[in-house]
């Protein structure tokens, strides 16, 4: 729905005594009783204006620094296209013209309004949007024909008194300083507005102090050599002013009546620095009137005020210092293009100024630097006296004036409408001649007198009128403008509110959700790889204890039996089999956990998936199940060396990163007691049966002599090896000497043939079989013991340790990635509400409080009558 960001202008209920326009057109048929009233009520209201003014530029000063950047806007025309491709009948009704607002920091954005003048001098309107006003126009519009609210109605005009000139180059130009100037931050535009606006209250004091000062003061100026002079002694009925055909006025002389100086005729030169006081002479140097040209002269190099008291022996009714109503004063100025210096110091002496006589050369006109002047005093003072001096030596007396006219009418309006009060065609220097009528003098004399006393609304009150009525309208522009685009931010505060909301409680209601996946993901998957790796080698480790590959698929097979010869090889390479079986199932167990890692690092992609809102980078990682469990670290000297411990002896080296079991020498030397495990035969049949065999493992347990048979056979059979040659001589001999005694051949012949028979069986039977489960259950022990010493940590244990180790790490790895990202996103997306709240707060504060601003303006038009 549209919005009236100010209220519509209503009149006000208070009435004045008399209707300023009657003082100003017919002041000269009222009494003085009835101008002075007049006068003071409507300065009563001018002073209740500016105070109200004050307020409202020190509330955008502190709402600028402490709240909300004030942005600058610029209006630009719209192009022919634009509007004839979108008409507007309902607002040409309305004499609306429709402008582009863009804003000096941001030219790219640009929004489209309608610029509507007021019908008074203001030229300010009420901030509607167009469906608002084409509703004030015509009620019975249908609804097809209103305009979108986006656009908006603006002030008529561009800023007059807080005007920022940013335009340093060439218009147009890409490199020029102008273009530079757009690429201001915002904050830089706002200080630039914030100075201007401190220089429009230091201006609105000062006006403040004219209005309620009871004096006025008259500046004359003009260009060089246009007879300024001249036209003062004019007023004065008397040459005081020096004349020359030279400039010979360069400095201020301001001309009081006598009066104010106990009726001294003197001249006070100013000391530079110090404030001017009448009654403190430590303030002034005095003078007499006859030397006034030499202290003008002496005085050329310096900016020292020269003041002139004067005695006016004329009648009150004809005399302008001697009027008898108020303190009226003469500034007669230096030239404006004299010097740089001299034009810039008048330039800032008309804002003491109530009202400016402007003397132009009927010879030469307006010249750049009057143009200059009157423009800038037009935007405070809509109503300037003009003199046209030496008019009469002009042969072609109507072309000056037609000339003069068209250029008055271009530089101040008002006065051009006013112009038989205000514009006087005169010869200043022949009003000095004595006995010499002189009608045109005397009829600008009357005009002036008016214009200064009886017209002092006009003249005192009316320039303070027309800069308020500027400024009121410039804040209107600056207060409309930014509450367009405090509309415009709010909107996109709450559209993006309504996207990032959603997306900020999903997250937080699914970052539980989340957190407890990706511990169970963890948990679930590294439990699955360490259950799984301890049953692959449990089971490896029971098929090597009872002689057996540990894994279907060995790298190394088991070795055929050779015979009795190679028996000792034979030996061997089943312990190297066994031992690389159980490399392999360490492998199997690895690659199960690779498998079961990778589905467990999808499971946290698909998490990342579900959780991470759009936009939000996904991990680029990508998992090498290869790479788990092959880690390689540097050692203290820069070589490379595969990660150790002194834990159990595992295949694989030290938990899987070292050299295998199947290429260690220690693990594959081999020794008697992998042929015949005389411990173990003997705990076997003698012990207390703790240690468990497989049934059809003991039915070929031979019995005791058959194992003290076999070992006496395997001693004297592989005595050539293991004991040597010599041993075996001396124990034949031995033999011998036995079978010599009597008693002993008795028994010898069923032990030899005993042994005989025992040991022909074993070799032939139960050798070949035998050999790989008493190396199956060496190996077994020695991988679940540390060097026989002491316990170590058992093969499965430590081995499913690893695998759950590494699993885990590459799980935890991913699962922090994901809750990093998570966690950034979640500070994103609470940040970016957090930046959308404080936005949407501060652009509701802005909308309601430049709504406010524009109400108060328009209550101080209403209530200082600026809009009649």
């Amino acid at each position: 729905m549209a919005q009236s960001y100010y209220s519509s202008r209503v009149t006000s209920p208070a009435t004045s005594a008399l209707d300023p326009d009657a003082i100003m057109n017919g002041g000269k048929h009222l009494r003085a009783e009835d101008v002075q009233e007049a006068y003071m009520a409507q300065r009563d209201r001018l002073v209740g204006a500016i105070d109200s003014t004050k307020s409202i530029l020190n509330d955008i000063r502190k709402f600028n620094k402490e709240e909300w950047v004030v942005r600058y806007p610029q209006l630009k025309e719209h192009s022919a296209e634009v509007v004839s491709e979108e008409p507007v009948p309902s607002l040409k009704r309305r004499r609306g013209i429709r402008r582009s607002l863009s804003f000096a920091d941001d030219p790219s954005s640009q929004t489209d309004v309608v610029l509507e003048p007021r019908k008074s001098m203001s030229r300010a309107v009420t901030l509607n949007s167009i469906t608002d006003a084409q509703g004030e126009e015509a009620d019975s519009t249908s609804l097809s024909d209103k305009e979108d609210d986006s656009r908006r109605l603006l002030p008529s005009s561009e800023f007059h008194v807080l005007r920022l000139d940013l335009q340093l180059g060439a218009s147009g130009a890409s490199n020029s300083a102008a273009s530079l100037v757009s690429q201001l931050e915002k904050s830089s535009i706002a200080n630039l507005i914030d100075d201007r606006i401190t220089s429009s209250l230091s201006h609105v004091n000062k006006l403040r102090q004219r209005v309620e000062d009871t004096s006025s003061k008259v500046l004359v100026t003009g260009d060089l050599n246009a007879g300024k002079s001249t036209f003062v002694n004019a007023l004065l009925r008397r040459e005081v002013m020096p004349v020359d055909q030279q400039p010979c006025t360069t400095a201020f002389c301001e001309v009081h009546d006598a009066a104010e100086n106990q009726n001294k005729e003197e001249v006070h030169v100013t000391k530079e620095g110090v404030v001017y006081a009448i009654n403190d002479e430590s303030t002034f140097v005095r003078g007499s009137i006859a030397d006034l040209e030499d202290i003008v002269a002496g005085n050329e190099e310096k900016q020292q005020m020269i003041k002139l008291y004067l005695a006016d022996t004329r009648a009150p009714s004809e005399s302008l210092l001697n009027n008898g109503v108020v303190d009226i004063s003469l500034i007669d100025a230096p030239g404006l293009n004299r010097d740089s210096i001299k034009t810039t110091a008048v330039f800032a002496r008309q804002e003491e100024i109530d009202v400016v006589v402007f003397v132009v050369s009927a010879e030469n006109h307006f010249t750049l630097s009057a143009k200059e002047f009157l423009w800038n005093a037009s935007n405070e003072k809509a109503y300037l006296f003009i003199v046209v001096n030496k008019y009469e030596q002009i042969k072609n007396k109507e072309k000056c004036r037609r000339l003069v006219l068209e250029q008055i009418k271009q530089l101040s309006p008002r006065t051009y409408e006013d112009a038989q009060d205000l514009v006087h065609f005169v010869d200043s220097a022949a009003a000095l001649q004595p006995y010499a009528a002189n009608p045109a003098f005397d009829d600008l004399e009357s005009s002036l007198r008016s214009f200064v006393l009886v017209k002092r609304s006009k003249s005192k009150l009316q320039p303070v009128s027309t800069y308020l009525s500027h400024l009121l309208s410039d804040i209107q522009l600056l207060a409309g403008a930014n509450a367009i685009v405090a509309e415009n931010e709010l909107q996109e505060a709450r559209d993006h509110l309504d996207q990032a909301r959603p997306v900020l409680e999903r997250m937080k209601s699914g970052r539980d959700a989340l957190e407890t996946g990706l511990e169970n993901t963890e948990e679930e998957r590294t439990d699955m790889a360490a259950s799984k790796a301890r049953t692959i080698l449990a089971d490896a480790l029971e098929r090597v204890g009872q002689g057996k590959l540990g894994v279907d698929k060995p790298l190394v097979p088991m070795p055929s039996y050779p015979g009795i010869l190679g028996i000792w090889d034979y030996a061997r390479e089943v312990r190297r089999a066994l031992l690389a079986s159980l490399d392999a199932a360490v492998k199997l167990a690895e690659d199960e956990a690779r498998v079961i890692t990778s589905a467990g690092v999808q499971t946290i992609k698909d998490f990342g998936e579900a959780h991470l809102p759009e936009g939000v980078e996904r991990s680029r990682r990508v998992f090498m199940p290869e790479a788990m469990f092959s880690a390689v670290r540097r050692g203290a000297k820069g070589h490379k060396s595969r990660r150790s411990s002194s834990g159990a002896v595992v295949a694989g080296g030290m938990y899987g990163l070292g050299v295998g079991l199947a290429q260690r020498p220690d693990m594959l030397e081999t020794t008697f007691a992998d042929l015949f495990d005389v411990h173990h035969q003997i705990w076997l049949h003698f012990g207390d049966g703790s240690l468990k065999e497989d049934e059809s493992s003991l039915s070929l347990v031979p019995s005791a002599l058959s194992v003290v048979s076999v070992g006496v056979g395997a001693l004297t059979m592989v005595g050539g090896q293991a004991v040597g040659a010599r041993s075996l001589l001396e124990g034949v001999l031995r033999i011998f000497d036995l079978v010599g005694n009597e008693s002993t051949r008795k028994w010898a012949a069923p032990v030899v043939g005993a042994v005989t028979i025992g040991l022909s069986a074993y070799l032939i039977l139960e050798l070949p079989s035998s050999i790989p489960r008493t190396v199956g259950r060496r190996v077994r022990a020695s991988v679940i013991r540390k060097d026989g010493v002491s316990e170590g940590e058992m093969f499965v244990d430590a081995h499913s340790g690893r695998v759950s180790k590494e699993t885990r790490k590459v799980l935890r790895l991913a699962s922090w990635d994901l809750r990093e990202r998570f966690r950034s996103a979640m500070e994103e997306s609470s940040k970016e509400v957090q930046g959308a709240e404080e936005l949407e707060r501060k652009a509701s504060r802005a909308t309601e409080w430049f709504g406010n601003v524009g109400r108060r303006t328009e209550e101080i038009r209403v209530h200082a009558e600026l809009n009649n």
